[in-house]
């Protein structure tokens, strides 16, 4: 890898990978990946668990274990600085494991979560934000737009991989009160299958992106 640019660049590509790899299996929470480096090998890597537990960064520590000091975590989303679980957040992991620098891709757009970023720095860890930011918003964007609507994001698809539900209604329910129930319940990407009638009505309502 000729440059360090070059190389946060491979190494967050990667993280992204483990991340897609759980996409549809993490709501309520985002699918984050997190991969472990020293000396341009790496030592662990991790996703999100399903039903979003345990995170990314928190499987990653435990695989690396010791070997984590003075390592670099590239992980796709900023960590927490806290957790509503009372579990030690995965920026505190991240300190107390001693690695020596932490590359991130997005902020953390949740507000009980953020401040990760400022908290490791705060500790002596050096942090690199920015890095694929594009790539890691568009990869969760169904947790983004859960968190700013309440609901899920919704588009076509043929087989749903990659979705934690398939779009439905409940008898007289409209489409708006559906995507609330789904946001409600935790959902974060919903399908609808290619081409359905029920496509054309949410597309009709606005709900559906244009074709």
């Amino acid at each position: 890898m000729s440059t360090s640019a070059d190389r946060d660049v491979a190494f967050m590509r990667r993280a992204l990978a483990c991340a897609q790899a759980q996409l549809g299996r993490t709501s309520p929470n985002p699918s984050v990946g997190c991969v472990i480096v020293a000396r341009d090998r790496i030592l662990a890597e991790a996703a999100t668990g399903g039903g979003g537990r345990s995170h990314a960064e928190e499987i990653a520590l435990g695989l690396a274990g010791d070997t984590a000091r003075d390592a670099d975590a590239y992980v796709t989303l900023e960590p927490c600085a806290a957790r509503t679980s009372g579990a030690a957040s995965c920026a505190d992991r991240l300190i107390a494991s001693g690695v020596r620098r932490v590359v991130i891709a997005c902020p953390e757009p949740n507000p009980v979560s953020l401040g990760g970023a400022e908290r490791l720095a705060a500790a002596g860890v050096s942090v690199v934000a920015g890095v694929l930011r594009a790539e890691a918003e568009a990869l969760n964007i169904g947790f983004f737009t859960r968190l700013r609507t309440g609901r899920p994001w919704l588009a076509e698809s043929t087989e749903g991989n990659g979705f934690d539900a398939r779009f439905d209604r409940l008898p007289g329910e409209s489409h708006e009160a559906a995507l609330d129930r789904l946001g409600a319940a935790g959902l974060t990407r919903v399908y609808v299958m290619t081409g359905s009638a029920e496509a054309a009505l949410l597309r009709a309502r606005n709900l559906l992106p244009p074709a």
